[in-house]
């Protein structure tokens, strides 16, 4: 089986916390590497500085991005990915709070593969992520990954 690493870049712990038990719950096989940081998501992608080990910290099937990020915002860093050859492919599922049409419209005009609302309920996210899971991780196809 591919490696199957996905990465939050999520600057919330409660929703981490909310993630990491919901992918859990779903029964996703999959590799949670977590940043909290925009720049951080950055150093991470390029194998940079703390993330250059890429056995310990891997190139992710895909990304799930925030978009209120501390040092870059969400479209920043979308924008460095779409940017940037070895990760101009990876999936990027932005996870927000915002539904905000100016934001969709955004985020998809600066590459994003799809664009979700984080639930309130527990169980929707859940489901959610078993979906991603499903249709990301296990059916989608990408060039060189």
């Amino acid at each position: 089986m591919p490696d199957r690493t996905i990465l939050l870049v999520e600057d919330n712990p409660d929703d981490v916390d909310l993630v990491r038990h919901a992918l859990r719950r779903a029964g996703v096989e999959a590799t949670l590497q977590v940043v909290s940081r925009g720049d951080e998501a950055v150093a991470y992608l390029s194998g940079d500085e703390a993330f250059a080990d890429r056995i310990a910290h891997p190139l992710p099937r895909l990304i799930l991005l925030d978009l209120k990020l501390p040092r870059l915002s969400g479209f920043e860093v979308l924008t460095w990915i779409r940017g940037f050859e070895p990760t101009q492919y990876i999936p990027v599922v932005v996870l927000t709070s915002s539904d905000q049409n100016g934001d969709i419209q955004r985020a998809h005009k600066l590459g994003a593969n799809s664009y979700l609302t984080k639930p309130v309920a527990r169980d929707r996210l859940v489901t959610m992520l078993a979906s991603i899971d499903d249709y990301w991780l296990k059916l989608h196809r990408t060039p060189g990954i």
